[in-house]
């Protein structure tokens, strides 16, 4: 089965996905792009070989639609798709808030669809494999996370998302457009977060955008973990990351990076440290991944996020990452944001 493709939104994350999509192993066909930037579209559409079509007739011509646009546009568009009985990728974040991504995962689920976020993270190998570590009985209880993400603010060079400073496109800022990426990974590899607190920043002065924002979570087993999450103007930084994670017996750093590498020491045995071609090896024996699903990164590789995904709406089972899987990660932003805004005390999540 070729299972065709259509894109609302043809900007950057869209020429990403198409890169994933680019070097997939499932069947499948770009065959229709819409954006309200026509010529953005057309340039797109050539790229891919697909036709620039208005949105209903997307809706027509294809199985599935890639949602691509600014944030506040989501939820409207996946229900229509699945309205359409139309699969949906989605990236992230669903929502401008997580009653706003509550209705999409209950549009999606509502219509039976096979759907999908876009949360990568939990495709690249260091995470995978730190997650694995983290089970291990070994590691003993998690005692604390230090986090740190950076890029400049994504207005500008490549991303060129002017929309990323309008709340009314966006909802706010670096914390939920950039850092719901760290807030998921962290609940996904960590467990459950009950307990928030934080503090936010708009330095560039953009009303309600934060472009700093330092968040402190609070796990349901114990553990507590840091949060630093900055918008700049270093160009040479286009999106970086940085985690020590500390348990009783273990110790994990991640670089964040496609093609970074993972270390770790379990008490009493030696340093250990894997990256690239090594490293997705290494998921894939311990079970974390699977061959077919690996798309070339410089300097290694990761775990292709829409290889999955399409197998799915070819097989008609659930994706490995559905809507609902975000869920969790908008509550616990929303959280960061009410602590923030009331001046920084801690809130339930």
């Amino acid at each position: 089965m070729t299972v065709r493709i259509g894109f609302v939104g043809t900007g950057f994350i869209a020429r990403t996905h198409s890169w994933f999509l680019k070097h997939s192993a499932a069947d499948h066909q770009i065959v229709a792009a819409h954006d309200l930037d026509v010529e953005r579209a057309r340039a797109f559409a050539d790229r891919v070989g697909a036709h620039v079509v208005d949105q209903d007739e997307l809706l027509d011509r294809v199985d599935v639609v890639f949602v691509t646009t600014w944030t506040s546009e989501h939820e409207r568009l996946v229900a229509a798709a699945a309205n359409r009985g139309l699969a949906v990728f989605c990236e992230k974040p669903l929502g401008v808030d997580a009653a706003s991504a509550q209705r999409m995962v209950d549009a999606v689920e509502q219509a039976g669809v096979v759907n999908q976020v876009g949360l990568i993270l939990r495709f690249m190998p260091q995470f995978v494999h730190a997650r694995s570590l983290l089970a291990d009985d070994r590691a003993g209880r998690l005692l604390a996370v230090s986090f740190r993400d950076d890029q400049f603010i994504p207005i500008q060079s490549h991303y060129g998302s002017t929309w990323r400073v309008d709340p009314a496109c966006c909802g706010r800022g670096t914390l939920l457009e950039h850092s719901i990426h760290d807030v998921d990974v962290m609940q996904w590899m960590c467990g459950p977060v009950d307990r928030v607190s934080g503090t936010v920043r708009e330095v560039h002065g953009y009303p309600r955008i934060d472009d700093v924002a330092v968040a402190r979570l609070e796990f349901v087993g114990g553990g507590i973990a840091s949060l630093t999450s900055i918008w700049h103007d270093l160009l040479d930084r286009p999106s970086l990351r940085n985690i020590e994670i500390f348990c009783e017996q273990l110790y994990l750093h991640l670089d964040g990076e496609p093609d970074g590498a993972l270390t770790w020491q379990y008490t009493g045995e030696p340093v250990q440290s894997l990256a690239g071609d090594d490293l997705a090896h290494a998921c894939i024996e311990g079970g974390g991944g699977r061959k077919r699903d690996l798309a070339p990164v410089p300097g290694g590789a990761m775990f292709n996020p829409l290889t999955p995904f399409l197998d799915a709406i070819a097989d008609g089972r659930p994706s490995p990452l559905p809507l609902s899987e975000a869920v969790a990660a908008h509550r616990i932003v929303d959280a960061i944001y009410a602590s923030a805004d009331g001046g920084g005390a801690p809130v339930d999540v």
